[in-house]
């Protein structure tokens, strides 16, 4: 039996059930995508605005540059399609490189039209310069958006990628699951072994056994006892070996949380653990906002001429706060005289309503203009009421 068994798992059919071949791109592991999908929807789902810096503080500018980088980006795709694009092909196929072509019309922006990354070639001038080939055709720095995730330590303007990092656990998690499926679909489980004389005449021939096994064990009801001779046969239990004895569920939750280490995603959204308010917020914060701040500089550099504008994504829909926290925050605000009515309405995703567009303070919430009209109180033993 043993003999057998070592045979077995050195035929060519079970070195193929339970080990997995070839070549498999990072967009195809399941974990890694789905946390690359992750970071990728919660950056283009955050509203691009324009932004103007004054005396007074920066100002939020709307006007037809504006509308166009935050609703319509590229004539087919949305500005949530056209982000996601861009963070996806950075952290998978551009190995930290995005490239985006401006179309101009009249001077005007047109459409901003991505560059599948396999079209894309950087070519160095100097350690410090370069020129990006697309498509056979030459393009300066200056005239490309060229979104940079991990500058690279010999070309600091090229990006570098998490492919190197992530490879060995993605194909540990590859053959985890060709070993789940294998093990799974594989018929050497008996959950109970008979043991029969080899002399018996019926044993030599696979009819035989067949026989024996219908005559005696086969039955027709299920919890029907069995009825064998007791000098051909003995019958034992044995423990088929199980996903929890190989410990592939330990090791798929390891991997599955150095993918979510390296890629800065919490670990409950590849499904280990369990929801964290902080840890989501610090996603958030340590992982989002730098990619974000990063493809908004590059954005306003090359899109902007007025040295006072420039783009920002905003982040406040993406923080997980309760309705309460919000609320009380903005009360504060409020009886402050720094909110207005409308934007406390605003902040908790409310529509504005004629008559609260006026700061007001305390008491009597009048106008913060009035403040020092107000009649000031005497205490009583002062005559005042």
């Amino acid at each position: 039996m043993k003999k057998r068994t070592t045979a077995w798992f050195c035929s060519t059919d079970a070195f193929d059930v339970l080990t997995c071949h070839g070549y498999t791109s990072l967009s195809h592991n399941p974990e890694i995508i789905t946390a690359v999908n992750s970071i990728a929807k919660l950056i283009g789902s955050m509203t691009i605005h324009l932004m103007e810096n004054t005396e007074d503080g920066d100002i939020r500018v709307r006007n037809e540059l504006s509308r166009k980088l935050d609703i319509y980006p590229n004539t087919n795709m949305t500005r949530s399609a056209f982000i996601q694009w861009i963070v996806r092909t950075m952290l998978l196929e551009g190995d930290g490189n995005a490239v985006v072509l401006p179309k101009l019309k009249r001077g005007l922006l047109e459409d901003l039209n991505p560059v599948p990354a396999r079209m894309v070639s950087f070519v160095p001038k100097t350690t410090w310069d370069y020129r990006v080939d697309i498509n056979g055709m030459s393009f300066e720095p200056d005239e490309i958006l060229h979104f940079v995730l991990h500058p690279g330590t010999s070309y600091p303007w090229k990006g570098e990628g998490i492919s190197i990092a992530l490879r060995d656990v993605a194909n540990n998690l590859k053959q985890a699951a060709a070993t789940e499926k294998g093990f799974m679909q594989s018929k050497w489980k008996p959950s109970i072994i008979v043991k029969v004389d080899a002399l018996t005449e019926e044993f030599a021939s696979p009819e035989g056994r067949r026989e024996l096994l219908n005559s005696y064990i086969d039955t027709t009801q299920a919890g029907e006892p069995w009825m064998i001779p007791a000098e051909q046969f003995e019958i034992e239990q044995v423990k088929p070996l199980s996903l929890s004895d190989l410990a592939l569920a330990d090791m798929v939750q390891l991997d599955k949380k150095t993918v979510a280490s390296i890629l800065g995603v919490p670990s409950f959204v590849l499904g280990v653990g369990e929801f964290q308010r902080e840890a989501w917020n610090n996603f958030i914060s340590s992982t989002i906002m730098p990619i974000a701040q990063m493809m908004e500089q590059e954005l306003s550099r090359k899109l902007l001429i007025k040295p006072e504008w420039y783009f920002r994504f905003n982040p406040r829909s993406l923080y997980n706060y309760e309705l309460r926290d919000m609320a009380a925050i903005a009360d504060d605000q409020f009886v402050r005289g720094i909110m207005s009515g409308n934007e406390v309405r605003d902040w908790l995703g409310l529509s504005p309503r004629e008559g609260l567009d006026e700061l007001v303070i305390l008491e009597n919430y009048i106008p913060r203009g009035m403040i020092g009209e107000q009649s000031k109180l005497i205490p009583s033993n002062e005559g005042g009421e």
